[in-house]
């Protein structure tokens, strides 16, 4: 078993005693709880009852935060004429067809979201290989016309993807410890919205069997799924 820290151990006895909790009341505890230098991170972890070694199992998508995620990111943009001016006009850090395709290929990765207009994706599917899941996909909003909103979405942190990992878990930030109690409460109910929106038809049984929430260096803390569940329907 790891040796925790002073300040995790200090978190983990103003944490320690909730039990299934309200997702306003764990999110509130965790606030509490959170004495870094710096504004920690709220992540949620949702394990979902599904198999995503099964196509028809796997859960991916995308989603609005209500209050963003508080972290500032990076966007580069496959794109050519109007658009490519549409997406700088947006807002995007890098835009480029061929010679963003070769700095790629060259090594850079100084970018945290890729987005691309369907018509230079057969330029862009030959970094698959390379790039793997940071790739642009349709299914993540990512190979779209609208870079205006999809950009700005972004950039402002409002926009979240979302993909179960092979354990059947999600991860997700859902803003800092520095937000209110009902801005992520707020964000905590669009998320869990969303995962459920995106249930697939061949999960059978529970399907939100674990939901925690933490900070970047404190305890997690375990919500009661049907309260979470509860908190999406009132989003």
């Amino acid at each position: 078993m790891p040796v925790r820290g002073k300040r995790y151990q200090e978190a983990e006895k103003k944490v320690g005693k909730l039990k299934e909790a309200d997702p306003a009341e764990a999110l509130a505890a965790i606030k509490e709880a959170a004495s870094a230098k710096f504004d920690e991170t709220v992540e949620v972890a949702v394990r979902l009852g599904v198999d995503p070694r099964h196509g028809d199992q796997m859960v991916r998508g995308t989603t609005s935060l209500p209050h963003g995620t508080g972290k500032a990111r990076r966007v580069a943009v496959f794109a050519k004429g109007e658009k490519a001016q549409q997406a700088t006009d947006a807002g995007a850090d890098v835009v480029g067809a061929e010679d963003l395709i070769a700095q790629i290929q060259g090594g850079w990765r100084d970018f945290d979201i890729l987005v691309a207009t369907p018509d230079v994706m057969s330029l862009v599917s030959k970094l698959g290989k390379t790039l793997g899941p940071r790739m642009p996909n349709p299914k993540a909003g990512t190979v779209t016309m609208d870079l205006d909103k999809v950009i700005r979405d972004i950039k402002s942190a409002s926009r979240v993807e979302y993909r179960v990992d092979k354990a059947g878990i999600i991860h997700m930030a859902i803003g800092k410890v520095s937000f209110t109690v009902e801005q992520l409460a707020e964000n905590f109910g669009a998320l869990i919205s969303a995962l459920v929106k995106a249930r697939p038809a061949a999960a059978k049984g529970r399907y939100l069997k674990k939901v925690t929430i933490s900070s970047t260096m404190g305890p997690g803390i375990d919500v009661d799924a049907q309260k979470a569940q509860a908190s999406a329907e009132r989003t």
